[in-house]
């Protein structure tokens, strides 16, 4: 039985013949560029709506996303913006392009979120904003973000790549601070077929920013007063991604249901499974488990047929595109030690039972048969 890591034809197999249909009466309108699309603006007032946002604001990547809030909040050379230690670069390379530093903390062993007890010994008077990313589809702990963001004057940009959909207390995840950033690369909750991303916000005043900012600093009468970007949401992706929206809560709750099976066929060995706290809620855009011998695990699925992912093998701190950081091994060890032992197995909506099995028995085999050697 081969099982895939993800398989995203069965993603879309069951809207393609109304997204074919869509595309169509594209071509007949030729409103191919989404600043100026209805089609796109129509997609963007149903994320909205699903998110409970006023304004959502869709743009070229997930990258794009965390880049133009950040710039439209004013953040540039030498201000400084505490993020996870443990996570996607893009977190920290969008800060480094402004001209500011990523400050870096380690982050909880058990959600793998950045740790709030750890954020305030390193706020510093060059501090403008933190950025909680809700890393594999789990919520981090907002309460305890937001409080210290308001105590000490800072905005709070959510991260919300892999988590769409995901909630905090019955709040949407990308509606608690100042803005959310959200991906649509093909593999993520809501995936596209291609590159695109969305922001969603609150504040008039950004929203206003960030529509200029998007189209090249363009206003709405067509003159420019600002410097901005090309970073447009195209049509086609925008209605690819408004049919996946109508089906989003099923496919999460099939990834949730799948990740349940997971715990119960895992239970009593040695795996430390996702834990997930009461007052939030995790979609598992990637199921990820904490093991021993974890590349020899993952080489075993791929001789057996199934495929896992390693997400990631190096703490931010520790890769050559922030050495300037000025970081070292043994800076953030929680971190680094996830990057040694955590490994996704397969997940995705569509995923049948006896495929999970499958996977789970195999986790199972290898383990039991490669036990720990003890020194005598």
């Amino acid at each position: 039985m081969m099982i895939p890591f993800i398989d995203l034809q069965r993603s879309h197999e069951g809207f393609l013949r109304e997204y074919f249909r869509d595309l169509q009466q594209l071509f007949a309108k030729c409103e191919f560029i989404g600043a100026y699309s209805k089609m796109t603006a129509e997609f963007e007032c149903a994320f909205a709506g699903y998110m409970g946002a006023k304004y959502a604001i869709g743009v070229a990547s997930g990258t794009d996303a965390l880049l133009l809030p950040m710039h439209a909040l004013g953040i540039g050379p030498g201000d400084e913006v505490i993020m996870p230690a443990f996570g996607f670069i893009a977190t920290a390379d969008v800060v480094v392009r402004l001209g500011g530093r990523p400050v870096l903390v380690d982050v909880d062993p058990v959600t793998c979120n950045i740790n709030p007890s750890l954020i305030e010994a390193k706020i510093t008077d060059r501090t403008k904003a933190l950025c909680p990313v809700h890393l594999f589809g789990q919520a981090c702990d907002m309460d305890a973000i937001m409080e210290i963001a308001g105590r000490r004057g800072l905005v709070v940009i959510e991260d919300v790549a892999q988590a769409c959909g995901s909630e905090f207390k019955g709040r949407k995840l990308g509606t608690i601070g100042r803005a959310g950033a959200f991906s649509f690369y093909p593999t993520k909750n809501l995936g596209g077929a291609g590159d695109g991303g969305m922001i969603t916000t609150n504040d008039d005043r950004l929203a206003e920013t960030l529509y200029k900012f998007r189209d090249h600093g363009r206003t709405p009468d067509g003159t420019y007063d600002t410097i901005g970007y090309n970073s447009r949401l195209d049509t086609v992706q925008a209605l690819y991604l408004k049919r996946k929206l109508e089906e989003l809560d099923d496919s999460l709750a099939d990834r949730i249901e799948n990740a349940r099976l997971y715990g119960q066929l895992l239970e009593g060995l040695e795996v430390e499974v996702p834990a997930v706290p009461d007052d939030r809620s995790h979609t598992f855009n990637n199921y990820t488990i904490k093991v021993r011998d974890r590349d020899r695990l993952m080489a075993y699925l791929k001789e057996k047929g199934v495929g896992s992912a390693i997400y990631y093998r190096e703490a931010m701190h520790l890769t050559r595109a922030l050495a300037h950081l000025g970081y070292r091994p043994g800076d953030f060890p929680v971190s680094e030690e996830l990057s040694r032992r955590v490994l996704s197995l397969p997940v995705w909506p569509g995923l049948k039972k006896r495929e999970i099995e499958r996977v789970a028995d195999l986790v199972k085999e290898f383990l039991e048969n490669n036990p720990v050697l003890k020194l005598a």
